[in-house]
């Protein structure tokens, strides 16, 4: 992939895309199920080829984000195993096995008139993705919405500009194989931060959707810059509520996995709620579980109470996506006095509650608003994959068009198609 040589020639080539990208789109829009699984398919194995190339490439960019000391979490978004990279070639294989959106009708009827009228599901058309460091994104994003009928136009983090090109090469070979053009999907071809600015404008109109998906500040700048609607991935400051009528070794085992799973993506629990009518039984394994797993715990008065190696939560704790092994606990009074916290200091991405009474888990996944709500299940399952949408670009936490997930079905649009036998309007 060639790089912009000055700062100059960004816009002049950002529009380009987005004129190619909207070519490619119409033919998108028209191709078969069948072409686009093709095309999925040689995308995967043009993955599977290039394995050796996409590591050194990464390698090459894991040494540059070491070299600024940055954070450990980072570090492992950042870097693509080779069991990552079959990973991703298989989320791709996973992707051409959905069934396709396009054309699908969702409903339909016919009036007294007997005109019959259906909506059927529709590509959105160009789709530009911003994201940060996890080069894994590259491929979903892009095969998602090929598969949906979408043309791709990428940017991706600086710190992962090596391996997102070497993917995205691999990815164009698999569209070409299959008789689709290579502008289908696109990467932005410099790390000049005006280029998603530009991409922001909607460039001349070709781009018709936003999908932002990283840190705080990448979301308020893509939500106060767009001139395009935005799909919102806001951060992802989950909630572990532990109920009152909760059983201990599920308690501990889905707050392990739901915090120490893969502690820097965004279903990571951040804030663990803990129902005072149970904190004298509760309260303490689950403080010395997670110290042992080598979480850092910061918390109340009743939880450093608990146990002296729990550090003071300060108000700034309770509002924090840490995305990495440290956890704010907190002593409530009980269900609604959890709820009242989620909604105080929650993004509306995914809140869980460990109870066995089935009508506080109705209230819970009822009254919560956020975009996922678990019963006895950990955070980490806030996943498109685990949803069987057999990948996401993100978690959408606003409300309008998507929410949660964003697959497939979120990133069509839909028609109607009238037929009628002659019928005229009185």
């Amino acid at each position: 992939m060639n790089k912009i040589e000055s700062k100059s020639d960004t816009k002049a080539t950002l529009l380009a895309m987005g004129a190619a990208a909207r070519l490619a789109a119409r033919q998108l829009a028209l191709a078969s199920p069948d072409i686009k699984n093709q095309a999925l398919a040689h995308m995967a194995q043009a993955i599977r080829a290039d394995a050796l190339l996409i590591a050194r490439e990464n390698a090459a960019d894991l040494a540059a984000a070491r070299s600024k000391d940055l954070k450990s979490s980072f570090l492992d978004r950042l870097t693509l195993t080779p069991e990552r990279i079959e990973a991703m070639a298989k989320g791709l294989d996973d992707i051409a096995a959905l069934p396709d959106p396009i054309g699908r009708v969702t409903e339909s009827w016919t009036r007294p008139n007997g005109l019959t009228i259906a909506r059927v599901r529709v590509p959105i058309g160009v789709i530009g993705i911003i994201y940060e460091s996890r080069p894994n994104v590259t491929a979903d994003a892009g095969a998602l919405a090929m598969k949906s009928g979408n043309a791709a136009i990428l940017r991706g983090g600086s710190d992962s500009y090596r391996s997102s090109a070497a993917i995205v090469a691999a990815l164009q070979r698999g569209l070409v194989q299959a008789g689709l053009p290579k502008e289908a999907i696109q990467m932005v071809p410099t790390m000049d931060r005006d280029a998603v600015g530009h991409l922001l404008s909607g460039l001349d109109g070709t781009v018709d959707l936003i999908v932002p998906r990283g840190g705080k500040s990448l979301v308020a700048r893509v939500q106060q810059e767009a001139r395009v609607p935005v799909f919102s991935h806001l951060e992802g400051i989950c909630h572990v509520y532990v109920d009152k009528a909760s059983e201990l070794g599920m308690a501990t085992k889905i707050v392990l996995n739901a915090k120490m799973r893969r502690t820097g993506i965004c279903g990571a629990a951040e804030t663990i709620l803990v129902d005072r009518a149970c904190a004298a039984s509760h309260l303490k394994p689950l403080i010395t579980m997670l110290i042992e797993a080598g979480c850092q715990v910061r918390g109340c008065a009743e939880t450093q109470a608990a146990d002296p190696r729990v550090t003071p939560a300060s108000e700034e704790d309770w509002s924090t996506e840490y995305l990495d092994a440290i956890v704010s606990m907190k002593v409530v009074a009980g269900l609604d006095d959890a709820m009242a916290h989620i909604a105080r200091y929650g993004s509306q991405h995914t809140d869980a509650i460990i109870t066995g009474d089935e009508q506080a888990a109705r209230r819970f996944l009822a009254e919560v608003d956020s975009a996922i709500t678990l019963h006895n299940a950990s955070t980490q399952f806030a996943d498109g994959g685990e949803f069987g949408f057999g990948a996401e670009i993100g978690i959408a936490t606003g409300r309008l068009h998507a929410r949660g997930p964003v697959g497939l079905e979120q990133l069509t649009t839909f028609k109607y198609q009238v037929s009628g036998t002659g019928q005229i309007r009185p």
